[in-house]
């Protein structure tokens, strides 16, 4: 492949974020007041996500503002930092559904993991990270450089920690640029399958496990995907391919260009920070954090993943995770093992009102 055209804003260096500030964005008092006023309307705890309706959020400016941050994560640089969003005399519930409510305007939700869940609540439970079905949002751990399993991902801070949680971002464009430039042989090591696990979250038509290049193109663009946790976890399932030299050594090298001072871009979420990210071009982490003693004050984000209605096309490879590389679907996510009816009749409708398809791959889906 050796894919050599870099000429994009997503495959930034942290120089270029520090020079060019236009993927930040700024909400002032009257989008808060306005975005507090429709949420206090329509908010009912009583009501599931899915009882609401995208007419109910009426968020009047603040809209044009938050379309231009989702659109440059998406098609810009890859990320977009949006300052502002209410948080004072919000609720927890209210804040969360105040975000389910922007996801209603900009793409279908997708579900995140076993529960079929389709807001994360980003807090440490206690979870192992390192098990085989660890997740790292639910825990308080440093986390390893990776993609999250949908084409946008909102993370919006209610809480910070007491110290630690840092997020850490990198071009996964500019990291493949430099592993091409320093080690050619293994760019190529990165076209090959890597199997990932996933992590026991598995729907009863999906294998405990599936294969991915690291890097893959379509239609001249390049698409990055990592996870060294969820590579590692799957060496432990019968029946995956054992790594190679090759490979492990290619594991090493992406994760210290990762983490090179001048690709890593590292901010600390203040409550009412929005991060977007485009999962395709953009690799994550988080240190790791202390919390606070009082339950109320500990770190909490709120994670939305989304499929959006102008999204381009992606690999072939990437099919078996996303289910349908057609632009302008519904894919995605993690459908986990209660992915049922109610949730199909919620994605149908968003789509409809989105103008996006369902593909066949969801609606043929056995039902859990």
């Amino acid at each position: 492949m050796m894919y050599t055209n870099f000429d994009l804003r997503s495959a930034w260096r942290v120089d270029d974020l520090k020079a060019d500030r236009s993927w930040e964005f700024q909400l002032n008092d009257t989008h808060r007041s306005n975005m507090v006023e429709a949420v206090s309307k329509a908010f009912d705890p009583d009501r599931s996500f899915f009882d609401y309706k995208r007419e109910e959020f009426d968020f009047g400016p603040a809209l044009d503002v938050i379309s231009g941050a989702i659109r440059e994560a998406y098609h810009g640089r890859g990320v977009a930092w949006l300052h502002g969003l209410p948080r004072d005399g919000l609720s927890e519930q209210e804040f969360a559904v105040m975000n389910w409510g922007i996801g209603l305007h900009f793409g279908v939700a997708r579900p995140q993991g076993k529960a079929s869940h389709y807001m994360s609540a980003v807090r440490n439970v206690g979870t192992d990270y390192r098990a085989s079905n660890g997740r790292g949002y639910s825990s308080n751990s440093k986390l390893d450089f990776h993609a999250d399993g949908t084409d946008i991902v909102s993370l919006s801070c209610f809480n910070k920690a007491k110290s630690g949680g840092q997020s850490m971002m990198s071009s996964s464009v500019a990291a493949y640029q430099v592993l091409c430039d320093e080690r050619p042989d293994l760019a190529e090591v990165a076209e090959q399958d890597f199997f990932f696990s996933r992590q026991k979250e598995e729907t009863p038509d999906e294998q405990a496990f599936y294969g991915q290049p690291l890097y893959d193109m379509c239609d001249g663009r390049l698409f990055g995907k990592w996870n060294r946790n969820r590579v590692r976890s799957a060496q432990d399932i019968p029946g995956v391919p054992r790594l190679t030299t090759e490979q492990y050594e290619l594991m090493d090298m992406l994760d210290d260009i990762l983490s090179r001072p001048e690709l890593m871009y590292t901010i600390y979420l203040e409550p009412g920070d929005v991060q977007f990210l485009n999962n395709h071009v953009m690799l994550h982490s988080r240190t790791d954090y202390v919390d606070h003693d009082a339950p109320e004050e500990r770190r909490l984000l709120q994670r939305l993943w989304l499929a959006p209605p102008d999204s381009i096309p992606l690999p072939q490879s990437w099919g078996e995770f996303f289910r349908s590389v057609t632009p302008g679907t519904v894919r995605g996510g993690i459908r986990g093992h209660h992915h049922d009816e109610t949730c199909l009749a919620f994605e149908a409708r968003q789509a409809a009102e989105l103008g996006m398809e369902i593909p066949p791959a969801w609606a043929e889906q056995k039902i859990a």
